[in-house]
């Protein structure tokens, strides 16, 4: 078994947990659940530099990345770096996240918060609304086609954008179909966690152009994104990159003025 179907494995495991300790109307009388949503679509759309910033403790292929800082103080310097949206991270096993971390960044900013997570099951959906998010991430890998229907749907009638993640053309032919805000593609192979940017040019070509193209894993430096610019790339998901420094906030501040030259 893969590191992907073993993850998916636990979080069915843990989602079915969650629905018998708190209920979904629970969730929807959360304070933060009646919220008005940003769409991290609009700011990519008009953005020049399009980063997403992420928040991420650890990860299997890396172990740990940074579990001093905290995500308060990190989404407020992304937000003072002018970041499109920011990513949090919310799987506890695996990635050292929780849904504590996306009502943290949401108290602090007001920007984007991209709920990052092993989605499937509408219940994650409403889960991600009541704490916060603006934005939910479907994986292509893990969901068949009606799947990613049904929770994008789920997702749009919740006032969230939807960023669909794909690793090759296979997943990507499966996955196109209205009611996705955001096509990310993601330079890590999830199998063997090897990385590579040519995966964003070869799939470029073959995303409608009503899609905003996002690029994931792997970007480390500011002329990979430029490259990506002119293969019609508006978003640039980095994670690793700050957050393996010892202020990500102030790497991400650093990082955007160097792209913005």
């Amino acid at each position: 078994m893969n590191i992907l179907d073993q993850i998916v494995n636990d979080k069915r495991k843990e989602v079915t947990l969650k629905k018998s300790l708190i209920p979904i109307n629970q969730l929807e009388a959360s304070v933060l659940f009646e919220r008005e949503t940003i769409s991290l679509a609009e700011k990519l759309r008009n953005s020049n530099t399009g980063i997403i910033a992420e928040h991420k403790r650890r990860s299997p292929s890396k172990s740990v990345i940074n579990q001093k800082v905290s995500v308060s103080e990190v989404a407020r310097g992304y937000e003072a770096a002018g970041v499109c949206g920011m990513s949090v991270l919310t799987d506890g096993k695996y990635f050292g996240g929780s849904l504590d971390d996306l009502l943290l960044a949401r108290a602090s900013v007001n920007i984007p918060l991209l709920r990052k997570e092993f989605i499937i099951d509408e219940y994650q959906l409403i889960e991600a609304k009541a704490y916060g998010a603006d934005v939910i991430l479907l994986i292509a890998a893990i969901l068949d086609r009606k799947e990613i229907e049904s929770l994008s749907k789920c997702a749009k009638s919740l006032g969230l954008d939807v960023l669909l993640e794909v690793h090759d053309e296979e997943e990507l032919h499966k996955s196109i179909m209205p009611g996705l805000d955001m096509l990310g593609v993601n330079n890590r192979n999830l199998k063997t966690f090897e990385v590579s940017i040519e995966t964003s040019k070869e799939l470029s070509t073959l995303i409608p152009d009503e899609f905003i193209k996002v690029s994931e894993s792997g970007i480390s430096a500011v002329n990979p994104i430029k490259d990506l610019q002119s293969y019609g790339y508006k978003g640039f998901l980095i994670g690793e990159n700050f957050m393996k420094t010892e202020n990500p906030g102030q790497s991400a501040i650093d990082f955007i003025k160097e792209l913005e030259k």
